[in-house]
């Protein structure tokens, strides 16, 4: 099979979606790898690193499309990458498609075969391959936070840790999954005060187990959610739905009584968002806003930041699969691997995903192979 691997070239997105490594374990298995011109270089692998592995530089997109029969990205293509695609082209890589439209009807018109890393999901209701991306971004929230929390930043002026005699900032996580504990990991280990939120005792009592009394842990209902939000001096909004659109957990009354200078990051912003007043995407140049003077943060790379540990956790997760789709072909990989099934989100100008279908309102059909 023919990989091609374009350079990403949403804002300020430093990843690349393959390893050198990764292109050595494509061309022992008889493959060929297309790699962009310095597609690497933002997670510092440079075109040399590549072709010694045995990848094949490309000058433009055009010709890494033009020549692929597997799109191997990171994030989803953008407007000037539409024409590129063809019918029947596999594209692997994150699309989160529910709240994203125009993307949508752009894979439906151009009948490619898209597998959404976000949604490939393993028996147990894991996401293989949002692990990792989710466990850096719920580091990072708190990271992030803590420096907008800074009065230069338009922050509270708060030092999320505290000091002797100074009582230390309150973190609020709305979501126990891997964004909301790799959050509360962080924030414990700055010395803030944490509370955290989610609809299930049974995770709540996990992290519990896990965190100990280092953490509250709340079932998520209005009540508590309002209560923790005013409270807060940081809220990261870590709540997912698989494949389908956030629900907006936070409301505006909410930030409206928060107090000034506080901050929110919406981890979930990718899919819509949970936070009610993050009505607008950021990135890594202009990260935040202040509305009703609260900072609200809402990148949707937020590990693009962080793109030579981004990209090798990443590529660690997703070239398994790859290889397989490579190996086997398309219709076999699916039928033999139902976590990589599940990832289909859009088929030959069919919406496979059942979720992203009910977000838009538009008709699912389920692909059987």
């Amino acid at each position: 099979m023919i990989i091609g691997v374009p350079k990403e070239i949403k804002a300020f997105e430093n990843r690349v979606a393959i390893l050198p490594a990764g292109v050595k374990a494509f061309v022992d298995a008889g493959h060929t790898v297309y790699i962009e011109n310095n597609a690497g270089l933002g997670s510092g692998f440079a075109n040399e690193e590549y072709v010694k592995a045995g990848a094949r530089i490309a000058n433009t997109p055009q010709e890494v499309y033009a020549a692929a029969e597997l799109i191997y990205k990171v994030k989803e293509p953008l407007a000037p990458e539409y024409p590129l695609l063809r019918e029947g082209q596999i594209l692997f890589t994150y699309l989160h498609l529910a709240p994203d439209v125009e993307q949508t009807k752009a894979l439906l018109d151009a009948k490619v075969i898209g597998i959404a890393y976000e949604t490939v999901q393993q028996d147990n209701g894991s996401l293989p391959l949002l692990v990792p991306m989710s466990e850096i971004a719920g580091r990072m929230s708190v990271q992030v936070g803590a420096y907008l929390l800074q009065k230069s930043n338009d922050g509270g002026g708060i030092l999320l840790g505290g000091v002797p005699g100074v009582a230390p900032g309150h973190v609020v996580i709305i979501g126990g999954g891997n964004v909301g504990i790799n959050a509360a990991q962080m924030a414990v280990g700055l010395g803030a005060r944490v509370t955290i939120l989610d609809i299930s005792i049974e995770r709540l009592s996990y992290i519990h187990d896990v965190l100990s009394s280092r953490v509250i842990t709340l079932i998520s209902n209005s009540y508590n959610v309002e209560k923790s939000v005013i409270d807060a001096d940081l809220v990261v909004g870590a709540v997912l739905v698989p494949g389908g659109r956030a629900p907006k957990i936070v409301s505006e009354e909410m930030v409206k009584k928060m107090r000034p200078g506080s901050v929110l990051v919406d981890v979930a912003i990718d899919q819509g968002g949970s936070i009610e007043t993050i009505d607008k995407l950021t990135n890594h140049q202009n990260p935040y806003y202040v509305k009703h003077g609260i900072v609200h943060y809402s990148v949707p790379n937020m590990p693009g930041a962080v793109p030579r540990t981004s990209t090798s956790a990443l590529s660690n997760a997703t070239m398994p699969y790859a290889l397989q789709i490579a190996n086997k072909g398309f219709e076999r990989a699916m039928r033999e691997n139902l976590a990589l099934h599940k990832g289909l989100n859009v088929y030959r100008g069919k919406l496979t995903n059942q979720a992203v279908a009910e977000a838009q309102g538009l008709a699912y059909e389920a692909i059987c192979f």
